[in-house]
């Protein structure tokens, strides 16, 4: 699939880029100054074990660049994506049209916290959410600056993401998650509490040198217990330039990457 940036003009804001996914042709619409995606995104939809026909949620989809990415990798039967911030919501709708995806993506503005809301959507096999990482605890944050909304428990927290996973869920489906590794035992205890049993964990550390600063969990709709710890993924060699697991991840051969 080529795109023609001429003609798509017409479909972005001033104030919006289109970026080329290096997948199978799909492009992006982000915004220039607001939050854009990054290797946490990549990483959760490389994660997600998602076969083709399953149907997959994801949550706090912001630009929706994981139902893409997932679209891209996997190519699943369907990929809804779920955000509450509405001008998000009609961006990533426009990347929809962009792509000529619109029987496979779609995106709609909720809030999580809609229990009503979510009963009435289809189930799905896989939800994956990439959600605010920072509690929203200290200092005073703007409840209406896009950027703070992405990285802080401002709209949402971590308890109502699981308790909207678990809705969303069919019997034994499965939540991907990525958050960071000081959260992981808040993270445990409200899977189990919620009956979404952990089932795979990895860590993701910058290098070889330094603590794990992303992990990726999966838990499974009331599944029996069992964890597997995954092998430790490594984002940069002592080089500088990506690992060759994540140029992997990325869809390049070796040495495409340079240390971004």
């Amino acid at each position: 699939m080529e795109c023609d940036f001429v003609n798509y003009n017409a479909l972005l804001m001033n104030d919006e880029t289109l970026d080329d996914l290096q997948l199978n042709g799909l492009m992006l619409i982000q915004k220039q100054n607001a939050f854009r995606f990054g290797i946490d995104a990549v990483l959760l939809a490389n994660f997600a074990n998602v076969r083709k026909n399953s149907r997959v949620i994801d949550l706090c989809t912001g630009t929706g660049i994981v139902p893409f990415l997932i679209k891209g990798k996997k190519n699943p039967k369907t990929v809804l994506g779920i955000e509450i911030q509405e001008e998000f919501v009609e961006m990533a709708n426009r990347s929809v049209e962009i792509n000529k995806l619109k029987e496979q993506v779609s995106f709609m503005a909720g809030d999580l916290k809609d229990i009503n809301l979510l009963k009435k959507i289809d189930k799905a096999d896989i939800v994956t959410v990439n959600p605010p990482y920072k509690l929203n605890s200290s200092g005073i944050i703007n409840p209406n600056d896009r950027l703070a909304i992405a990285r802080h428990e401002i709209l949402c927290n971590l308890e109502d993401v699981i308790i909207a996973a678990r809705i969303l869920l069919k019997d034994n489906g499965r939540l991907c998650m990525v958050h960071r590794p000081e959260r992981l035992a808040d993270i445990l205890c409200l899977m189990r509490k919620h009956k979404i049993e952990p089932k795979r964990i990895q860590m993701i550390h910058p290098n070889t040198k330094k603590p794990p600063n992303i992990v990726l969990i999966e838990g499974q709709r009331d599944g029996g217990a069992f964890l597997k710890w995954e092998a430790p993924l490594y984002v940069y060699g002592e080089d500088g330039r990506y690992t060759e697991e994540i140029d992997k991840i990325y869809g390049r051969s070796k040495g495409e990457g340079s240390n971004e």
